[in-house]
Protein backbone atom coordinates (compact mmCIF):
# COMPACT_ATOMS: atom_id res chain seq x y z
CA UNK A 1 0.00 0.00 0.00
CA UNK A 2 1.45 3.35 -1.04
CA UNK A 3 1.40 6.23 1.44
CA UNK A 4 0.93 9.58 -0.36
CA UNK A 5 0.99 13.14 0.96
CA UNK A 6 -2.77 13.07 1.49
CA UNK A 7 -2.67 9.81 3.47
CA UNK A 8 -3.07 9.68 7.28
CA UNK A 9 0.70 9.19 7.67
CA UNK A 10 1.49 12.64 6.27
CA UNK A 11 -0.41 14.22 9.15
CA UNK A 12 1.71 12.22 11.59
CA UNK A 13 4.94 13.38 10.03
CA UNK A 14 5.86 9.95 8.58
CA UNK A 15 7.36 9.53 5.11
CA UNK A 16 5.96 7.05 2.63
CA UNK A 17 8.46 4.30 3.37
CA UNK A 18 7.97 4.50 7.14
CA UNK A 19 4.23 4.26 6.58
CA UNK A 20 4.62 1.12 4.49
CA UNK A 21 6.90 -0.44 7.10
CA UNK A 22 4.42 0.30 9.90
CA UNK A 23 1.53 -1.10 7.89
CA UNK A 24 3.48 -4.32 7.28
CA UNK A 25 4.42 -4.83 10.93
CA UNK A 26 0.87 -4.09 12.16
CA UNK A 27 -0.37 -7.10 10.16
CA UNK A 28 2.56 -9.48 10.81
CA UNK A 29 4.44 -10.88 13.80
CA UNK A 30 7.88 -9.58 14.68
CA UNK A 31 10.19 -9.50 11.67
CA UNK A 32 13.84 -8.70 10.99
CA UNK A 33 14.98 -5.73 8.97
CA UNK A 34 15.85 -7.84 5.87
CA UNK A 35 12.42 -9.44 5.99
CA UNK A 36 10.73 -6.04 6.27
CA UNK A 37 12.92 -4.68 3.45
CA UNK A 38 11.91 -7.47 1.12
CA UNK A 39 8.21 -7.07 2.03
CA UNK A 40 8.08 -3.30 1.31
CA UNK A 41 10.46 -3.30 -1.66
CA UNK A 42 13.31 -1.38 -0.05
CA UNK A 43 16.98 -2.00 0.61
CA UNK A 44 18.02 -3.33 4.05
CA UNK A 45 19.63 0.02 4.90
CA UNK A 46 16.46 1.91 3.94
CA UNK A 47 14.32 -0.46 5.97
CA UNK A 48 16.70 -0.15 8.95
CA UNK A 49 16.48 3.65 8.77
CA UNK A 50 12.69 3.57 8.61
CA UNK A 51 12.51 1.19 11.57
CA UNK A 52 14.73 3.49 13.67
CA UNK A 53 12.48 6.46 12.78
CA UNK A 54 9.41 4.53 13.87
CA UNK A 55 11.16 3.54 17.08
CA UNK A 56 11.92 7.20 17.84
CA UNK A 57 8.21 8.00 17.82
CA UNK A 58 7.34 4.86 19.81
CA UNK A 59 5.40 3.12 17.01
CA UNK A 60 7.62 0.01 16.86
CA UNK A 61 9.88 -1.71 19.37
CA UNK A 62 12.92 -3.96 18.83
CA UNK A 63 12.99 -7.46 20.25
CA UNK A 64 16.39 -8.46 21.60
CA UNK A 65 17.36 -11.15 19.14
CA UNK A 66 20.43 -11.40 16.95
CA UNK A 67 19.75 -9.93 14.50
CA UNK A 68 16.96 -7.96 16.25
CA UNK A 69 13.38 -8.33 15.17
CA UNK A 70 10.85 -5.54 15.09
CA UNK A 71 7.28 -5.49 16.35
CA UNK A 72 4.56 -2.83 16.02
CA UNK A 73 2.92 -1.53 19.15
CA UNK A 74 -0.89 -1.52 19.57
CA UNK A 75 -1.99 1.16 17.06
CA UNK A 76 -4.64 2.69 19.30
CA UNK A 77 -2.22 3.45 22.12
CA UNK A 78 0.97 4.06 20.10
CA UNK A 79 -0.64 6.18 17.40
CA UNK A 80 -2.85 7.87 20.01
CA UNK A 81 0.22 9.03 21.90
CA UNK A 82 1.81 10.32 18.70
CA UNK A 83 -1.35 12.20 17.78
CA UNK A 84 -1.49 13.79 21.25
CA UNK A 85 2.11 14.98 20.88
CA UNK A 86 1.36 16.38 17.43
CA UNK A 87 -1.69 18.24 18.79
CA UNK A 88 0.43 19.77 21.54
CA UNK A 89 3.01 20.86 18.97
CA UNK A 90 0.29 22.42 16.78
CA UNK A 91 -1.22 24.23 19.78
CA UNK A 92 2.21 25.63 20.63
CA UNK A 93 2.69 26.70 17.02
CA UNK A 94 -0.72 28.39 17.02
CA UNK A 95 0.16 30.26 20.23
CA UNK A 96 3.43 31.37 18.67
CA UNK A 97 1.51 32.53 15.59
CA UNK A 98 -0.72 34.73 17.76
CA UNK A 99 2.31 36.21 19.51
CA UNK A 100 3.91 36.96 16.16
CA UNK A 101 0.67 38.60 14.97
CA UNK A 102 0.56 40.83 18.05
CA UNK A 103 4.12 41.95 17.31
CA UNK A 104 3.14 42.61 13.70
CA UNK A 105 0.03 44.55 14.73
CA UNK A 106 1.95 46.77 17.14
CA UNK A 107 4.61 47.45 14.52
CA UNK A 108 1.99 48.37 11.91
CA UNK A 109 -0.25 50.43 14.22
CA UNK A 110 1.67 53.74 14.11
CA UNK A 111 1.30 53.76 10.33
CA UNK A 112 -2.44 52.99 10.43
CA UNK A 113 -4.64 56.04 11.14
CA UNK A 114 -7.38 55.75 13.77
CA UNK A 115 -10.43 56.34 11.64
CA UNK A 116 -12.92 56.37 14.53
CA UNK A 117 -13.01 56.66 18.31
CA UNK A 118 -15.79 55.76 20.73
CA UNK A 119 -16.24 58.05 23.75
CA UNK A 120 -18.52 56.52 26.35
CA UNK A 121 -18.03 58.93 29.26
CA UNK A 122 -19.86 62.29 29.22
CA UNK A 123 -16.92 64.13 30.74
CA UNK A 124 -14.65 62.71 28.06
CA UNK A 125 -17.11 63.86 25.39
CA UNK A 126 -17.17 67.39 26.85
CA UNK A 127 -13.39 67.53 27.07
CA UNK A 128 -12.94 66.30 23.50
CA UNK A 129 -15.55 68.79 22.20
CA UNK A 130 -13.76 71.67 23.92
CA UNK A 131 -10.40 70.47 22.61
CA UNK A 132 -11.63 70.17 19.02
CA UNK A 133 -13.38 73.55 19.23
CA UNK A 134 -10.27 75.34 20.49
CA UNK A 135 -8.15 73.57 17.88
CA UNK A 136 -10.36 74.62 14.95
CA UNK A 137 -8.78 77.25 12.73
CA UNK A 138 -11.34 78.22 10.08
CA UNK A 139 -14.78 76.56 10.30
CA UNK A 140 -17.21 74.78 12.64
CA UNK A 141 -20.43 73.29 11.25
CA UNK A 142 -23.24 72.27 13.57
CA UNK A 143 -26.54 70.37 13.29
CA UNK A 144 -28.61 70.50 16.48
CA UNK A 145 -31.81 68.62 17.28
CA UNK A 146 -33.51 67.31 20.43
CA UNK A 147 -33.14 65.55 22.75
CA UNK A 148 -30.36 67.64 24.27
CA UNK A 149 -28.13 66.70 27.16
CA UNK A 150 -28.89 68.87 30.17
CA UNK A 151 -27.11 68.72 33.46
CA UNK A 152 -26.87 70.56 36.75
CA UNK A 153 -26.44 74.29 36.68
CA UNK A 154 -22.80 74.06 37.76
CA UNK A 155 -21.91 71.46 35.13
CA UNK A 156 -20.34 74.07 32.89
CA UNK A 157 -18.15 71.56 31.11
CA UNK A 158 -21.01 69.25 30.14
CA UNK A 159 -21.59 68.74 26.42
CA UNK A 160 -23.49 66.53 24.09
CA UNK A 161 -22.46 65.43 20.62
CA UNK A 162 -24.60 68.05 18.94
CA UNK A 163 -22.23 70.75 20.12
CA UNK A 164 -24.32 71.99 23.04
CA UNK A 165 -22.25 72.94 26.04
CA UNK A 166 -24.85 73.43 28.73
CA UNK A 167 -24.09 76.63 30.58
CA UNK A 168 -20.66 77.06 29.01
CA UNK A 169 -19.44 79.90 26.82
CA UNK A 170 -18.04 78.47 23.56
CA UNK A 171 -14.53 79.65 22.82
CA UNK A 172 -13.93 80.39 19.13
CA UNK A 173 -10.73 81.66 17.64
CA UNK A 174 -11.04 84.96 15.82
CA UNK A 175 -11.83 84.47 12.16
CA UNK A 176 -13.56 81.10 12.53
CA UNK A 177 -16.82 80.78 10.63
CA UNK A 178 -19.57 79.13 12.69
CA UNK A 179 -22.65 77.84 10.86
CA UNK A 180 -25.44 76.11 12.74
CA UNK A 181 -28.72 74.53 11.66
CA UNK A 182 -31.30 73.93 14.41
CA UNK A 183 -34.25 71.63 14.21
CA UNK A 184 -37.40 73.78 14.10
CA UNK A 185 -39.31 71.69 16.63
CA UNK A 186 -36.59 71.84 19.26
CA UNK A 187 -35.40 75.37 18.80
CA UNK A 188 -37.62 76.91 21.47
CA UNK A 189 -35.84 75.19 24.38
CA UNK A 190 -33.59 77.31 26.59
CA UNK A 191 -30.36 75.53 25.66
CA UNK A 192 -30.90 76.10 21.94
CA UNK A 193 -31.76 79.77 22.36
CA UNK A 194 -28.79 80.54 24.60
CA UNK A 195 -26.40 78.69 22.32
CA UNK A 196 -27.75 80.43 19.22
CA UNK A 197 -27.55 83.84 20.89
CA UNK A 198 -23.92 83.35 21.87
CA UNK A 199 -22.95 81.98 18.49
CA UNK A 200 -24.77 84.69 16.54
CA UNK A 201 -23.35 87.44 18.76
CA UNK A 202 -19.87 86.11 17.97
CA UNK A 203 -20.47 86.37 14.24
CA UNK A 204 -21.98 82.93 13.73
CA UNK A 205 -24.71 82.19 11.22
CA UNK A 206 -27.66 79.95 11.92
CA UNK A 207 -30.68 78.61 10.14
CA UNK A 208 -33.73 76.50 10.90
CA UNK A 209 -34.82 73.28 9.25
CA UNK A 210 -37.39 70.63 10.06
CA UNK A 211 -36.64 66.96 10.68
CA UNK A 212 -32.84 67.06 10.83
CA UNK A 213 -31.49 63.54 10.25
CA UNK A 214 -28.85 63.61 12.99
CA UNK A 215 -26.91 65.67 15.53
CA UNK A 216 -23.45 66.60 14.30
CA UNK A 217 -20.46 68.91 14.73
CA UNK A 218 -17.75 69.20 12.06
CA UNK A 219 -14.41 70.80 12.88
CA UNK A 220 -12.42 72.21 9.94
CA UNK A 221 -13.85 69.38 7.80
CA UNK A 222 -11.26 67.04 9.28
CA UNK A 223 -13.07 65.65 12.33
CA UNK A 224 -16.72 64.95 13.10
CA UNK A 225 -18.45 64.44 16.45
CA UNK A 226 -21.86 62.76 16.62
CA UNK A 227 -23.81 60.71 19.19
CA UNK A 228 -23.64 56.91 19.20
CA UNK A 229 -27.42 56.79 19.71
CA UNK A 230 -29.47 59.60 18.19
CA UNK A 231 -32.25 59.22 20.77
CA UNK A 232 -29.83 58.98 23.72
CA UNK A 233 -27.12 61.65 23.34
CA UNK A 234 -25.80 61.00 26.84
CA UNK A 235 -24.97 57.38 25.93
CA UNK A 236 -21.65 58.28 24.30
CA UNK A 237 -20.29 59.82 21.13
CA UNK A 238 -18.36 58.86 18.04
CA UNK A 239 -15.33 60.82 16.85
CA UNK A 240 -14.78 60.33 13.11
CA UNK A 241 -11.40 61.00 11.48
CA UNK A 242 -11.95 59.08 8.24
CA UNK A 243 -11.53 61.61 5.38
CA UNK A 244 -14.17 59.88 3.26
CA UNK A 245 -16.78 59.81 6.03
CA UNK A 246 -16.05 63.38 7.13
CA UNK A 247 -16.40 64.56 3.52
CA UNK A 248 -19.76 62.76 3.24
CA UNK A 249 -20.99 64.36 6.48
CA UNK A 250 -19.84 67.78 5.28
CA UNK A 251 -21.76 67.29 2.02
CA UNK A 252 -24.86 66.35 4.04
CA UNK A 253 -24.49 69.53 6.11
CA UNK A 254 -24.17 71.71 3.00
CA UNK A 255 -27.30 70.16 1.48
CA UNK A 256 -29.25 70.86 4.67
CA UNK A 257 -27.79 74.36 4.99
CA UNK A 258 -28.76 75.24 1.41
CA UNK A 259 -32.45 74.53 2.02
CA UNK A 260 -32.63 75.75 5.63
CA UNK A 261 -34.22 79.11 6.47
CA UNK A 262 -31.90 81.96 7.60
CA UNK A 263 -32.97 83.48 10.92
CA UNK A 264 -31.91 86.60 12.80
CA UNK A 265 -32.27 87.19 16.53
CA UNK A 266 -31.12 90.81 16.41
CA UNK A 267 -34.62 92.08 17.13
CA UNK A 268 -34.59 90.51 20.61
CA UNK A 269 -34.27 93.01 23.45
CA UNK A 270 -31.55 90.87 25.04
CA UNK A 271 -29.45 90.78 21.84
CA UNK A 272 -25.87 90.92 23.18
CA UNK A 273 -24.22 92.59 20.18
CA UNK A 274 -24.79 95.92 18.40
CA UNK A 275 -27.62 95.60 15.92
CA UNK A 276 -26.94 95.82 12.22
CA UNK A 277 -29.52 97.49 10.05
CA UNK A 278 -30.78 95.82 6.90
CA UNK A 279 -30.17 98.33 4.13
CA UNK A 280 -31.96 96.33 1.46
CA UNK A 281 -34.95 95.18 3.53
CA UNK A 282 -38.07 97.36 3.44
CA UNK A 283 -39.34 95.80 6.70
CA UNK A 284 -38.47 96.70 10.24
CA UNK A 285 -36.13 94.24 11.88
CA UNK A 286 -38.71 92.56 14.12
CA UNK A 287 -41.24 91.98 11.34
CA UNK A 288 -38.50 90.48 9.19
CA UNK A 289 -37.49 88.12 12.00
CA UNK A 290 -41.11 87.07 12.56
CA UNK A 291 -41.61 86.36 8.86
CA UNK A 292 -38.37 84.36 8.74
CA UNK A 293 -39.53 82.15 11.62
CA UNK A 294 -43.08 81.91 10.31
CA UNK A 295 -41.70 80.61 7.01
CA UNK A 296 -40.10 77.68 8.83
CA UNK A 297 -43.53 76.50 9.98
CA UNK A 298 -43.27 77.84 13.55
CA UNK A 299 -46.50 78.69 15.37
CA UNK A 300 -47.06 82.06 17.01
CA UNK A 301 -46.31 80.81 20.53
CA UNK A 302 -42.96 79.39 19.43
CA UNK A 303 -42.04 82.56 17.51
CA UNK A 304 -42.87 84.66 20.57
CA UNK A 305 -40.60 82.61 22.77
CA UNK A 306 -37.72 82.64 20.31
CA UNK A 307 -37.87 86.43 19.89
CA UNK A 308 -38.70 87.08 23.54
CA UNK A 309 -41.90 88.95 22.74
CA UNK A 310 -45.59 88.35 23.38
CA UNK A 311 -47.85 86.27 21.17
CA UNK A 312 -50.00 89.35 20.60
CA UNK A 313 -46.97 91.23 19.27
CA UNK A 314 -46.28 88.42 16.83
CA UNK A 315 -49.85 88.49 15.57
CA UNK A 316 -49.72 92.30 15.24
CA UNK A 317 -46.64 92.20 13.04
CA UNK A 318 -48.02 89.34 10.93
CA UNK A 319 -51.25 91.28 10.46
CA UNK A 320 -49.38 94.44 9.47
CA UNK A 321 -47.24 92.47 7.02
CA UNK A 322 -50.40 90.96 5.55
CA UNK A 323 -51.96 94.42 5.12
CA UNK A 324 -48.82 95.75 3.44
CA UNK A 325 -48.75 92.77 1.10
CA UNK A 326 -52.50 92.64 0.45
CA UNK A 327 -52.60 89.09 1.83
CA UNK A 328 -55.08 87.53 4.23
CA UNK A 329 -53.68 84.09 5.03
CA UNK A 330 -50.27 83.06 6.34
CA UNK A 331 -49.72 81.14 3.11
CA UNK A 332 -50.39 84.25 1.02
CA UNK A 333 -48.15 86.35 3.29
CA UNK A 334 -45.23 83.90 2.87
CA UNK A 335 -45.76 83.67 -0.90
CA UNK A 336 -46.00 87.42 -1.51
CA UNK A 337 -43.14 88.15 0.91
CA UNK A 338 -40.98 85.77 -1.12
CA UNK A 339 -42.07 87.45 -4.37
CA UNK A 340 -41.16 90.85 -2.95
CA UNK A 341 -37.76 89.65 -1.77
CA UNK A 342 -38.58 89.70 1.92
CA UNK A 343 -38.12 85.91 2.08
CA UNK A 344 -36.05 83.48 -0.02
CA UNK A 345 -38.07 82.16 -2.94
CA UNK A 346 -37.31 78.54 -1.96
CA UNK A 347 -38.51 79.11 1.60
CA UNK A 348 -41.01 76.41 2.60
CA UNK A 349 -44.59 77.63 2.88
CA UNK A 350 -46.04 77.77 6.36
CA UNK A 351 -49.51 76.56 7.36
CA UNK A 352 -52.42 78.88 6.92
Amino acid sequence: MDVTSDSPWAGLGLDALSGRVLEYLVGHPAASAPTVAAAVGASPDQAESALRSLEDVLLVIPIADRPPRWKAGPPRSSLGSLLARRRAELAQAELYMEQLHEIYDVAARPQTPHLMEVLEDNEEVAARYAHLLKGSTHEVLHLAKPPYVTGPADASDHADASGHVDGAQPEFREGIRLRSVYDTEGFTDTVSLETALRGSAGGGEFRLSSRLPLKLVLFDRTTALLPLHDDRPSAGSLVVHSPALVAALAALFEAIWKHAVPVSLESRQDWPAPRQTRETTPLDERTQAILDLMATGMKDDAIARVLDISRRTVQKHVSEAGTALGARTRFQIALRAAERGWLPLETPNSNE
